[in-house]
């Protein structure tokens, strides 16, 4: 089964794609991480990530489809999420054209819907521990000792990405609304288009996602 898990920056996907990945032995590709990794990395592919994401900017088609296509040549599953990808329709397409290259086909949309000004609260306020990558958050999450990893223990290892700030997120949701909208469409007409509320409780967006798909 192939899923795309569409919503706005900070709507849950990389979670729910994280549950399913445990659950239904599915494979992840978030375009986060992969940007996230690649602007670690380097490279000069990994500088340019770097700079678009400081700026609040979303990255070049090119560039996406590029880390989408290593990451399917790199991975023989027949069970894929797609995680903040696609944005645009003529990414959409190219998906379709590479999902079709391999003889492979696209099951599901999931929208996650939220309310921007709850999104931006929920976004600026979280942070991760250096050391594992543990996420927390200012309001809903906050370790039990403070600056103490619950998780692992590290002390003083606590981070923030840089884009996480509002007027970087309003930057990105303005992009998003924008560009991705007519994917709801795109998908609706192709009947893959499944609608759920992404700002619940982690556990009530999963049993949503699988009403949704029906498992």
């Amino acid at each position: 089964m192939n899923i795309i898990l569409l919503g706005p920056p900070g709507a849950g996907k990389g979670t729910q794609a994280h549950r399913l990945v445990a659950e239904q032995g599915m494979v992840q590709l978030s375009t986060g991480d992969m940007l996230r990794a690649a602007r670690t990395s380097g490279t000069e592919m990994g500088k340019q990530v770097a700079a678009v994401m400081d700026r609040g900017e979303l990255v070049t088609d090119e560039i996406v489809i590029g880390l989408i296509a290593e990451q399917l040549d790199s991975d023989a599953s027949s069970g894929f999420i797609f995680d903040g990808f696609p944005r645009t329709l003529t990414q959409a397409d190219a998906l379709g054209a590479l999902l079709e290259s391999k003889g492979q086909t696209l099951e599901a949309v999931v929208e996650m819907q939220v309310d921007d000004e709850a999104l931006v609260e929920r976004i600026t306020g979280r942070f991760t521990c250096g050391a594992c990558g543990t996420g927390y958050h200012d309001s809903f999450k906050k370790p039990d000792v403070e600056g103490k990893c619950d998780n692992c223990g590290a002390e003083g290892t606590f981070k923030r990405r840089p884009d996480d700030n509002e007027d970087a997120l309003r930057t990105r949701l303005f992009a998003y609304y924008k560009d991705t909208s007519p994917l709801i469409g795109y998908y609706y007409a192709k009947d893959k288009l499944k609608r759920i509320d992404g700002l619940g409780e982690i556990e009530e967006v999963a049993g949503q996602i699988n009403t949704a798909l029906d498992l």
